[in-house]
């Protein structure tokens, strides 16, 4: 029996055998200059939003300037979306469908170390914990970027056939308020698609850009398939019997079932995945336990994280891991017990609406456009948005051309910076993906 197709897919499948739409460009002459026009206004929003983070959940100040902005420019604006997400709404002059292009919020707890005028000096509250705030991924660009695009096609209306929602996401790299380990709190796109933010109107694709250090400004990055990684936090907790480090047989010793664990865990990749689909890694980030050099512990607890480019290789390590965490727990006398959240799916840019777009993406950045040889390791909630609906997600050089792309800063660093000369590329490619979705330039008389 065939299975069915996803939202909007059916499109694309009658797209594929068109070769119309899929290799012309709707290349219309007002672009540039309506970009070129705010463009030192989406750079001042840019600073503003920079010297003024807000960790996730706690996005209350950048909604609100965003809210406004988009009232201004007359969109339909809807605001606590997914906690303190915006979504607009853009009804074009011309019939035509629904796309979204969406842009993240939310800074990370990292301290500035940057000397720049607009450098953060904010603090924020972290599960009850002040910690240093800092837009140290970019969000700050995809906000101001994303309002300048919304700009330019409200501006524009006439000559936009369909709808673009405008989607502002609270809670990308987490929410401040949730923990980690928390599994029965939505946050971030999943708050979002939770609260109907692809429903109303009915989105048929969604598009995402996202800066990236150590590649030059201004040029665009595409693939097609699997394009980021999943991400997946564990937290492991080892219970012994505490004893005196001279009789380590009075006791039952987690620490070396810890070590025996750690080493294990590895053999998920190299003995138990089918590596010929891909890769993945499994890290241990933390390691906790004891409080005197001459006890043995009663508890360790460890903390990772699991990465991988495909979903066949994902499912394994996660179905493979209990048995072999009790296993070796059991071994050793030790308790063992597994927790693990799963955090975002593999990033799969849909192939069909990914080539459609290659003309766009040429407009918005001629002769400078790449595509990318394997997917990127970092991780991405915009997957969940793209297992709704097909799906784009590209990247953005934001290191200037004349430095050294290997020494720069990358992304989450607390020296990481985006290049201002990047985000007029930017707001060019969210217009260009509105005005060459395929079937836009066939709707317009």
């Amino acid at each position: 029996m065939p299975m069915p197709l996803r939202p909007g897919l059916l499109y694309l499948a009658l797209l594929s055998a068109m070769t119309v739409t899929t290799t012309q460009a709707a290349d219309l002459s007002w672009v540039d200059p309506a970009v070129a026009s705010v463009n030192q206004e989406v750079i001042d929003l840019r600073h503003t939003i920079h010297q003024n983070p807000e960790l996730g959940n706690m996005e209350v100040k950048t909604a609100a300037l965003v809210a406004d902005r988009l009232k201004a420019l007359g969109l339909e604006v809807r605001t606590q979306v997914g906690k303190t997400g915006v979504v607009g709404v853009l009804k074009g002059g011309l019939p035509g469908p629904v796309v979204a292009l969406r842009a993240d919020m939310d800074a990370l707890p990292v301290k500035e170390l940057n000397d720049l005028p607009y450098a953060s000096k904010a603090t924020g509250v972290r599960l009850g914990k002040t910690v240093p705030v800092m837009h140290a991924c970019g969000h700050d660009t995809h906000t101001a970027m994303l309002l300048g695009a919304a700009r330019v096609l409200a501006e524009h209306r006439d000559q936009v056939a369909g709808t673009v929602v405008f989607l502002f996401q609270p809670a990308e790299e987490g929410a401040a308020d949730v923990d980690d380990s928390q599994t029965d709190t939505l946050i971030g796109a999943q708050a979002m698609i939770r609260d109907g933010a692809l429903d109303s109107p009915k989105v048929e694709a969604v598009f995402g850009v996202h800066v990236m250090a150590g590649y030059p400004t201004g040029h665009l990055y595409y693939k097609a398939g699997t394009v980021l990684n999943s991400s997946d936090q564990f937290r492991i907790t080892v219970d012994g019997q505490q004893t005196h480090g001279s009789a380590p047989w009075s006791g039952v010793d987690p620490i070396v079932a810890s070590g025996a664990i750690i080493g294990a865990l590895q053999t998920l990749v190299s003995r138990r995945a089918d590596l010929s689909q891909g890769m993945a890694v499994v890290s241990v980030g933390t390691i906790n336990g004891g409080s005197a050099s001459n006890i043995i512990a009663q508890t360790v607890e460890l903390t990772g994280t699991i990465r991988s480019n495909s979903p066949a290789i994902r499912d394994t390590i996660l179905k493979k891991m209990p048995p072999l965490v009790q296993g070796i727990a059991s071994a050793y006398e030790t308790r063992a017990d597994l927790q693990v959240t799963n955090h975002t799916p593999v990033t799969v840019n849909n192939p069909i609406l990914t080539e459609a777009m290659v003309p766009a993406l040429e407009l918005a950045a001629p002769g400078k456009v790449e595509r990318l040889p394997a997917s990127l390791s970092p991780s991405e909630d915009f997957s969940y948005y793209a297992q709704k609906v097909p799906g784009l997600f590209v990247f953005l050089g934001a290191t200037p051309a004349d430095q050294d792309m290997a020494s720069a800063p990358n992304n989450h660093s607390p020296y990481f910076t985006a290049d201002d000369a990047t985000l007029a590329t930017g707001v060019k490619a969210h217009v260009q993906f509105v005005l060459n979705y395929p079937g836009r330039a066939n709707s317009k008389s």
